[in-house]
């Protein structure tokens, strides 16, 4: 069965997504892009009071994929304490010198979680490459909310390939993008580790505003159904 993933911005939201007993809380700031980082001292802030009742995930922004830029800001978000730290393959960069840069941080036990989009071309033969780096997973999401949701833009086979491959090489597996409460039963056949989700869980469905208690709840007992 797969796990909830909740995104919030904020210490209020996380004690929200804590209370609602959601697998993961994901640190991050939707207006500021796919993958908009929240300050380190807010991760930081959130990490302490969270107190390892719930493992947390945290971004480092959409940056650039180069080795120069990427790993200083992983090794800053390490020093807050998070389980996971998310980083984003974007279309241009050098993938695999960002992965070599990374491979020190990963030999110390931190976490990594690479995260690909929908939207931009996803390849996954750059799968045993993070494995090989010593990275814990990947996710597939979306770059541009505005081109449509994951499950618009890639078919059940492709998701399903996906999460096989990544299964296949010891990889979490995660599907995020634009992802509402309809789209689970089907989501959930496929056995990815974690499902997540922004806007699904906000005020009016729109990923920019706070949560909803209420629609998370609902994501939740959906997940778990």
């Amino acid at each position: 069965m797969s796990k909830m993933l909740a995104s919030v911005n904020c210490l209020a939201e996380a004690l929200t997504a804590l209370a609602a007993g959601v697998d993961i809380i994901d640190l991050k700031q939707p207006a500021a892009g796919a993958l908009g980082a929240l300050a380190v001292a807010d991760i930081r802030e959130i990490v302490t009071h969270i107190a390892g009742r719930c493992p947390i995930s945290a971004t480092i922004g959409d940056l650039s994929l180069q080795p120069e830029i990427v790993y200083p800001a992983v090794a800053e978000v390490a020093t807050t304490g998070v389980d996971y730290i998310k980083i984003g393959f974007f279309p241009a960069g050098n993938p695999l010198a960002v992965l070599e840069s990374l491979r020190p941080l990963c030999d110390q036990g931190q976490a990594l979680i690479a995260v690909m989009f929908a939207d931009a071309q996803p390849d996954f033969a750059l799968l045993p490459s993070l494995k090989h780096a010593g990275f814990t997973g990947v996710m597939l999401d979306t770059q541009h909310k505005q081109t449509g949701s994951l499950v618009q833009l890639l078919s059940p086979a492709t998701l399903s390939e996906f999460v096989t491959q990544a299964h296949s090489l010891n990889l979490i597996s995660g599907l995020a993008g634009s992802l509402r409460l309809h789209d689970i039963p089907e989501l959930n056949k496929l056995g990815a580790d974690y499902l997540g989700f922004r806007g699904a869980l906000c005020q009016q469905q729109h990923r920019v505003n706070a949560l909803d208690p209420d629609a998370v709840n609902a994501v939740l007992r959906a997940v778990q159904a």
